[in-house]
């Protein structure tokens, strides 16, 4: 069956993929950014779950390419989600022309030993998702997170299933962006993926006036939502 991974950024997240039926979970903070480390304190309260969750290493938005202090930044998190019992870790480096930085890659990989890793979406800037993923499994990753070098999985549904030829069983495949229990079998059905992830998000409760009008809350701010997940799963075990 395929291994649905939910996205989330906070503990009410966490509890609605794990109610929903997610079989993994890849925690976060700010996922309107993108996804960024999550705190201490969420990891602590995902070393806890009934299911596997890795956790986004991430310092900062923007674009993969990271410093030399960004790298000091990741370890000390890598460092931490390890103590804290966490399954693995989610990935990613780049050079400024889109290509993976196979150094600074190597180096994380490295402190990462022991955990499970996952390559994310840096991998969908690269030129040649062919070398790529070639890449990806002499680094030691066991998943590769993509839309095939689009905005959505469904858009990059050629290269998705470019990448998982290529991958041939020696590492996961694993699609995410604007996925749902509506287009979820649909793409199985173009690629056997063994893997899916999607956010499941919904817009979130209405921040108060005074907090939009002083800039702390960010008004495209999702929520996870129990029933998208449930929906999902669903969907997916339906196919068996």
């Amino acid at each position: 069956m395929t291994v649905l991974e939910i996205c989330v950024d906070d503990a009410s997240g966490l509890e609605a993929a794990i109610e929903g039926g997610a079989d993994r979970v890849e925690l976060c903070s700010v996922l309107e950014l993108g996804g960024l480390t999550p705190t201490p304190g969420l990891i602590a309260l995902a070393g806890h779950a009934n299911v596997p969750v890795r956790a986004m290493i991430r310092p900062r938005p923007g674009d993969f390419v990271f410093s030399e202090s960004d790298f000091q930044a990741m370890l000390a998190d890598i460092d931490h989600v390890r103590a804290s019992g966490l399954e693995g870790v989610v990935l990613g480096a780049s050079l400024p022309d889109g290509r993976l930085d196979l150094a600074m890659l190597e180096r994380l990989a490295q402190a990462a030993s022991g955990l499970k890793r996952t390559l994310h979406r840096a991998i969908d800037l690269v030129p040649d998702m062919e070398a790529a993923v070639e890449q990806a499994i002499a680094l030691g990753f066991d998943t590769i997170l993509t839309a095939g070098g689009a905005h959505t999985a469904p858009e990059g549904i050629e290269i998705l299933a470019l990448a998982h030829r290529i991958a041939a069983g020696r590492i996961a495949i694993m699609a995410g962006s604007g996925l749902h229990a509506g287009n979820a079998a649909a793409l199985l059905d173009r690629v056997p993926l063994p893997a899916l992830h999607a956010s499941c998000g919904v817009a979130a409760a209405q921040a108060s006036a005074p907090a939009l009008r002083l800039g702390f809350a960010s008004p495209s701010r999702k929520a996870t939502s129990l029933a998208n997940v449930a929906a999902l799963r669903a969907a997916l075990s339906a196919r068996g």
